[in-house]
C-alpha cells in the first residue's frame, strides 16, 4: 500500500498531520525522526514534523536527510522547514517574540505547486520562537508574512519543500489545500478508506495469525469491540474475547454491554472480578498507583481466565494511535500509562496483535460503521481503562464507587435525552476530595461535591470543554443533588486539553 512517511521530531501536532491526510484519504505511518524505513517501494513522500526544540540546540532531534532529499518529495513544517535550512548552511535565529497565532501571507510565488490555488491573504497559524533569518544558496522564498520574511521556501533541483506555519492545524484555512498539493506532487493515488483498510487488515491477520488461537481483552468501548470484529471476520471461532468487570464500570455496564456483544457473534466471556479489584486499591490514591495496580490486577485475572483456553499463542488488543502516543512519548515525557501498552505480552508469553495500533478514533469508529456494528457500541463514548477509579479522586471504596455509578448515570442518560450524547466526544462525573456544607430541607448537610465533564473533539489529542445548554447543567444539577445519597454540590469543568487533560488523573 502506498504511503506518505511522517517523521516525528515531537510536536504536539504531529498526529494531527496524519489525520489530515488520512482525511484526504492518504495512508501515512509516523515514525521517529531517525527511523526511516529501510524497505522504501511504497512511500511516495516525507513529512518532518515540528518539534520543541531549537534546531541549534545540542539537544535537539538530528537526522541524516542525505538518503531522503532528492529521493523522495519532502515538506519540512516548522522545526522540519528549520532543520532542513540549518542543516543546508541557512540561518536560524531566536525570533525577537515568541510567534504565536495567526498570522496572514501577504506574499505567495503562484507559480509555485505547493501553493496551487492559495490566494495571498490566506490566514495561517505560527507557533514558533525561532525564525528562517537566511536561506542556503539553492533554497528559494515562495511565501512571506508581514513578520516572517521567510515563511516557505523551495529547494531548487529537488521537491523539497518547507514552511514556517503549521498546515495541519484548523486555524489554517488553506492547510488542507496546501498538504493536498503535496500529496499530489507526491502523485499519491488517495484510495485509502475504511473499506480498504477492512480488505487489507483482515487479509494480513488471516496471514499473520494463520490457525492460531486468539484472546482479546474487550472493555465495552468502541476499540477493542472493533478490533474483536475484525478479527472475528478473520479468524472465527479461533478467537475468544474476555471481559473483566474490574467493579469501575459505569452503573449496569457489564450486563448492558454483555447485551450488545450478542449480535456480533462474538464467543465472550464474562469475568466479575470486583472485589479482587477492591482489595487491591485499597486506601491507595495516587493515580499512577492506582492505574497500575488495576492494568497489573486486570493481567492477573485475565491471565487466570485466558489460560483455561487451550494453545493460545496470541494477545489481540484494541489499542489506537493515542493510547500509544500519550504512554510512549519520542520526547521522554509520559503523559500517563496506558493499560493496553506494556507488560501484557510477556508475563503471558504470547505474541501481540493490535489491529487498530495506526488508527485514530474517528477512523476506528468509520471502520466500525463500515463493519456493519451496532450504533451504540460505534458511538458509545471514550472511557478509560481503568475506569471510574481515574474520576474518583483520591483512594476507592464501595460508596464512592456507588455515589459517582449514581452520579454518572443521571448525565450520561440525560445527554441522550436531551440529544446531546452524540454531540460530545467524552463526558462523565468526577468525584471530588471536597466535602461542602449544603442546606436539605430544614438540615445542614456537608457532603461530597463532583464535577461534570464533557468535552468536544475528533482525535483526543486536544479537546474543548463542550457549551451545553444552561437548562441542561441545571437539570442535571438538580437531578443529581435530589436523587445521589451524598451528593449537595455540582460543578461543571471548563478547561480544555491542553493545558488540561480529558480526565482529571
Amino acid at each position: 500500500m502506498e504511503k506518505i512517511i511522517i517523521l516525528d521530531f515531537g510536536s504536539q501536532t504531529t498526529q494531527l498531520i496524519g489525520r489530515r491526510l488520512r482525511e484526504l484519504n492518504e495512508y501515512c505511518e509516523i515514525l521517529p525522526y531517525n527511523k526511516f524505513p529501510e524497505q522504501t517501494n511504497d512511500i511516495k513522500g516525507v513529512i518532518l514534523s515540528g518539534s520543541p526544540f531549537s534546531v541549534y540546540d545540542p539537544t535537539a532531534f538530528k537526522t541524516d536527510l542525505s538518503g531522503i532529499r532528492g529521493q523522495f518529495p519532502v515538506l519540512g513544517i516548522c522545526y522540519g522547514a528549520q532543520f532542513m535550512a540549518y542543516t543546508s548552511g541557512g540561518k536560524v535565529e531566536a525570533a525577537g517574540s515568541r510567534e504565536y497565532g495567526r498570522a496572514n501571507l501577504a506574499y505567495i510565488n503562484d507559480k509555485d505547486p505547493l501553493f496551487n490555488n492559495i490566494k495571498a491573504g490566506s490566514q495561517i497559524w505560527m507557533s514558533h520562537g525561532d525564525s528562517i533569518t537566511t536561506l542556503p544558496t539553492n533554497f528559494t522564498k515562495v511565501a512571506s508574512t508581514n513578520d516572517v520574511d521567510l515563511a516557505a521556501y523551495k529547494v531548487a533541483d529537488e521537491k523539497t519543500w518547507g514552511v514556517q506555519f503549521h498546515p495541519e492545524v484548523f486555524h489554517t484555512l488553506d492547510g488542507i489545500l496546501l498538504l493536498e498539493n503535496f500529496l499530489n506532487i507526491c502523485e499519491c493515488k488517495r484510495d485509502w478508506s475504511p473499506a480498504s483498510f477492512i480488505e487489507t487488515t483482515v487479509s494480513q491477520l488471516k496471514e499473520q495469525l494463520g490457525n492460531d488461537k486468539v484472546v482479546l481483552g474487550l472493555s465495552g468501548g468502541v476499540d477493542s469491540s472493533v478490533a474483536a470484529v475484525l478479527l472475528n471476520k478473520a479468524i472465527g471461532e479461533n478467537l475468544t474475547c474476555i471481559f473483566v468487570d474490574h467493579g469501575l464500570l459505569r452503573k449496569n455496564e457489564f450486563k448492558n454491554v454483555m447485551k450488545d456483544y450478542e449480535h456480533l457473534g462474538l464467543n465472550v466471556i464474562g469475568v466479575k472480578a470486583k472485589d479482587y479489584f477492591y482489595k487491591a486499591l485499597k486506601g491507595v490514591s495516587d493515580p499512577e498507583k492506582k492505574r497500575k495496580i488495576i492494568g497489573a490486577g486486570f493481567i492477573d485475572v485475565f491471565d487466570a481466565e485466558a489460560r483455561k483456553i487451550k494453545d493460545v499463542k496470541w494477545l489481540a488488543q484494541g489499542t489506537i494511535y493515542p493510547d500509544i502516543i500519550e504512554s510512549l512519548s519520542i520526547t521522554g515525557t509520559t503523559i500517563k500509562s496506558h493499560h493496553n501498552v506494556g507488560g501484557l505480552p510477556e508475563k503471558m508469553n504470547l505474541k501481540l496483535c493490535e489491529p487498530l495500533r495506526l488508527l485514530f478514533k474517528d477512523e476506528v469508529r468509520k471502520v466500525g460503521n463500515e463493519l456493519g456494528m451496532m450504533h451504540q457500541l460505534i458511538k458509545r463514548q471514550p472511557f478509560p481503562g481503568p475506569g471510574l477509579a481515574v474520576r474518583i479522586l483520591g483512594d476507592i471504596t464501595a460508596e464512592k464507587v456507588r455515589i459517582l455509578q449514581d452520579a454518572d448515570d443521571i448525565f450520561i442518560n440525560g445527554l441522550r435525552e436531551w440529544n446531546l450524547y452524540d454531540k460530545v466526544w467524552q463526558a462523565g462525573v468526577i468525584l471530588l476530595p471536597v466535602q461542602s456544607v449544603g442546606v436539605m430541607g430544614d438540615e445542614r448537610t456537608y457532603e461530597n461535591a463532583v464535577a461534570l465533564r464533557a468535552v468536544t473533539s475528533t482525535d483526543a489529542m486536544t479537546a474543548d470543554w463542550a457549551q451545553l445548554p444552561y437548562e441542561f447543567l441545571a437539570k442535571m444539577s438538580n437531578e443529581i443533588i435530589n436523587k445521589v445519597k451524598g451528593v449537595n454540590r455540582v460543578v461543571y469543568d471548563i478547561s480544555s486539553k491542553p493545558p488540561a487533560t480529558i480526565e482529571w488523573e
